[in-house]
């Protein structure tokens, strides 16, 4: 029995997220068809992180298990064969250890979320990065996202649906930066509650807007109530980036 690791690219748009789904796409279905149709059999599949309707990835990663024999090569171009034609692809395909396990492995898990601000809308970025065309001022907004490092109750940005155990996390890093009409967040921590990300984001634009000051954005945090949040940023801007494991 060999265990793989992939790493996988996909855009969202198609899917409806990453988890089975009885009657909708999903990512996680695309690729065990894909398995079953190169080794005849049922083919679980663990993922690090789970991915919404609409989000994208650049370096997701999954772990299953197979008895038959494959070398790397092979496992990557036939995955990519019968994923077609569907917007998933594998970047890269590894035998590990059995003791490897791409969720609970993981010590840290990143995520880039990308905001088109400008008048005009993107006939590049369309279904790829939120269009808002009222002008964000920078500064503010990092402002406000620094305090949002470290371990805290972050039930402001917790979503109703949220099956955690509890709103307390440890975030890594945050960082917004902005090139030409493109303000990235990129965000990184050993994992999040539900839209937690999608709902900083959504309340920082409020600070950017001039709606909030810094001082606002950090009382609704420290409300540790959602009712004091933002709005949730939409799916399609959201990015799962990478993974990182104690070993790597």
């Amino acid at each position: 029995m060999t265990r793989w690791k992939i790493t996988l690219e996909y855009e969202g748009t198609a899917f409806c997220g990453w988890q089975k789904q009885e009657n909708a796409l999903s990512v996680q279905q695309t690729l065990e068809e894909a398995l079953k149709k190169l080794t005849q059999e049922d083919v679980p599949t663990i993922v690090a992180g789970r991915t919404d309707s609409g989000v994208h990835a650049t370096g997701q990663v999954a772990h299953f298990d197979l008895a038959k024999d494959f070398d790397a090569d092979t496992m990557e171009n036939a995955l990519n064969f019968h994923m077609r034609p569907h917007p998933v692809v594998v970047l890269k395909a590894e035998p590990v250890s059995e003791a490897f396990h791409a969720r609970f492995g993981a010590v840290q898990r990143s995520y880039r979320y990308l905001i088109l601000n400008r008048r005009s809308p993107s006939a590049l970025l369309k279904n790829r990065a939120w269009h808002i065309i009222h002008p964000l001022a920078l500064p503010p907004m990092q402002e406000a996202a620094r305090l949002l490092i470290g371990k805290h109750d972050f039930s402001t940005f917790r979503a109703a649906g949220c099956q955690s155990s509890g709103p307390i996390r440890t975030l890594d890093s945050i960082a917004l930066r902005q090139e030409g009409a493109i303000i990235t967040l990129e965000v990184g921590a050993r994992s999040f509650l539900y839209h937690q990300i999608r709902n900083i984001v959504g309340t920082l634009t409020l600070v950017g807007k001039g709606q909030w000051s810094v001082g606002a954005f950090h009382a609704a945090f420290e409300a540790a109530d959602r009712t004091k949040g933002g709005p949730t940023a939409p799916a399609h801007g959201l990015y799962f980036e990478n993974v990182k494991y104690s070993d790597a």
